[in-house]
C-alpha cells in the first residue's frame, strides 16, 4: 500500500505519457487515442489514483479568481511588486480577480478550491510547497521554469537570463574591465542557477576568470556592501562588479567609495582605482543611485502581464497546455560603467 496520495504525475510516469494526457484520458476530453485512454485508466486504477475533489468542482464551475504565489522575499523588492501589479491588471481584463497567496501554508489542495488557476513566480527547488501547487489540479503558469522533479506547470513565461548576464559581462569588458566579478544570488530558482552557470561559462569561453561571490537571493544594500568590500579587499584587481539581487547595487557603490574606488570614473581607468558597477535587475534603486547604475531592465510589470495572459489563455482554451512564451529584456547603460 502506498504511503502517500497518488497524483496525476505518478500516473503519467507509470503510463509513459504527459500529465495533461492523463487528465484528458481520465476526464474523457481532449484528443487522446482510445488505446491510450484505456491504458491510462488501467494504470490509474492499479495505482489507486483518486481525483482531487476540488479539481473536479473547478471543472464544473469557475471561481472567477486566480492565485499569485511570489517568493517569500517579494514584499520588500521593487521587482516583484511591479510584477504583481502587471499580473492583476491583465487578469482583470479577463474578468478574473487575483488572490495573493502567502509564501507559507499555500497547500495545493486548499488553494485549488478557491481559484481557477495559479501563477507561481520564480519557484525554488528547495521550496517544499511548490510540488503541491504544481499538482493542485488546476492550470499553473510559472514565471521562469521550475527545475525540480515535481509535476511540470501548464505553461511558463521565461527570460533568457544567460543572455542578459552575457550582455552585462560583454558590456563591462567593452568599457575596459579585465577582471569582472559577480555578486551571484543564492538559491535554486532558474534565474539564480542560470546566472551562476553563465558567469562560469562566459569566463571559460573568453579565458577570463569571473570572481564569483554568493549573496542572499534578496540581498539588502548592506549585505551587498559587505560582500563587495570583502571582495575588493581580497582581490583589488577586480575592476567591475555586477550585482544580481534587486535593489542592492547602491551597497556596491558605497563599498567602492569607502575603498577609494570611483564607480565609472573614466579618468581613473588607467590608475586602477576606477570600478565599473552594474546590476542584473533594474529598478528605482539603480536609476536613482549616484552615479546611476547600468542594469538589465526585465520589465517586471510587462512580465507579470505576460504570465497572467498565458494563464488566462490556457483557461479560455486560447493556448495549449505546456505553452512556453519568451519575455524580452533590455540593457540600460548608465554612468556607473563610464561614458559611452
Amino acid at each position: 500500500m502506498t504511503s502517500r496520495t497518488v497524483t496525476l504525475l505518478d500516473v503519467a510516469r507509470a503510463a509513459g505519457v504527459s500529465k495533461s494526457t492523463v487528465s484528458d484520458a481520465l476526464q474523457g476530453s481532449g484528443r487522446v487515442a482510445e488505446g491510450t485512454r484505456v491504458r491510462v485508466r488501467a494504470v490509474a486504477e492499479e495505482l489507486g489514483y483518486r481525483p482531487n475533489s476540488a479539481a473536479r468542482r473547478l471543472r464544473r464551475a469557475s471561481t472567477g479568481a486566480v492565485g499569485l504565489r511570489l517568493p517569500a522575499t517579494a514584499t520588500r523588492l521593487d521587482y516583484y511588486m511591479n510584477l504583481a501589479f502587471g499580473a492583476v491588471e491583465r487578469a482583470q481584463e479577463d474578468g478574473l480577480d487575483v488572490v495573493l497567496l502567502a509564501p507559507s501554508g499555500a497547500s495545493g489542495g486548499r488553494i485549488a478550491s478557491r481559484v481557477d488557476g495559479l501563477l507561481v513566480i520564480d519557484p525554488e527547488v528547495g521550496d517544499s510547497e511548490v510540488p503541491g501547487l504544481l499538482d493542485a489540479g488546476v492550470p499553473v503558469v510559472t514565471g521562469e521554469r521550475y527545475l525540480g522533479p515535481a509535476a511540470g506547470p501548464s505553461g511558463a513565461v521565461v527570460c533568457d537570463n544567460a543572455a542578459s548576464l552575457t550582455a552585462l559581462l560583454d558590456h563591462v569588458t567593452e568599457r575596459g574591465a579585465r577582471r569582472p566579478a559577480l555578486l551571484a544570488p543564492a538559491g535554486s530558482s532558474a534565474w539564480a542557477t542560470a546566472l551562476r552557470a553563465t558567469a562560469r561559462s562566459w569566463g571559460r569561453a573568453r579565458g577570463v576568470e569571473v570572481a564569483l561571490r554568493t549573496v542572499p537571493f534578496a540581498a539588502t544594500p548592506a549585505e551587498a556592501e559587505e560582500a563587495a568590500r570583502a571582495l575588493l579587499t581580497a582581490d583589488p584587481a577586480v575592476d567591475a562588479v555586477i550585482c544580481a539581487p534587486d535593489g542592492s547595487a547602491p551597497g556596491v557603490l558605497r563599498a567602492a567609495a569607502a575603498l577609494g574606488r570611483e564607480a565609472g570614473g573614466a579618468e581613473e581607468r588607467g590608475s586602477g582605482t576606477a570600478l565599473l558597477v552594474a546590476s542584473c535587475v533594474d529598478g528605482t534603486a539603480t536609476r536613482g543611485a549616484e552615479p546611476p547604475v547600468t542594469a538589465v531592465d526585465l520589465r517586471p510589470a510587462a512580465y507579470g502581464r505576460a504570465c497572467a495572459e498565458l494563464l488566462c489563455d490556457i483557461l479560455a482554451d486560447r493556448a495549449a497546455p505546456d505553452t512556453v512564451r519568451r519575455h524580452a529584456w533590455s540593457l540600460e547603460a548608465r554612468a556607473s560603467t563610464g561614458p559611452a
